[in-house]
């Protein structure tokens, strides 16, 4: 899968865990519901990592068309 797409459904990931998030924070403080936002949380966390590593591998692609396109023959160039 490319990595825009990967990256759509990383931020739809985000958006669910943070509605989550907000829903549960409205709930009263019981054990179920404190459950509930851990998991949301966790939820939250991981596709926010997930969307991290996704756009350093964006970044990573761009930078080895540019050098590619300047004519160096490997990326990052000896010295």
């Amino acid at each position: 899968m490319a990595v825009p797409k990967h990256l759509e459904e990383a931020a739809a990931r985000l958006k669910d865990a943070s509605l989550r998030i907000a829903a549960v924070r409205e709930l009263p403080l019981t054990a179920e519901n404190q459950k509930a936002w851990l998991e949301a949380l966790s939820d939250f966390c991981a596709a926010l990592a997930d969307i991290q590593t996704y756009n350093n591998e964006s970044v990573h692609e761009k930078l080895h068309e540019l050098a590619a396109r300047i004519g160096l023959r490997q990326f990052p160039a000896k010295t």
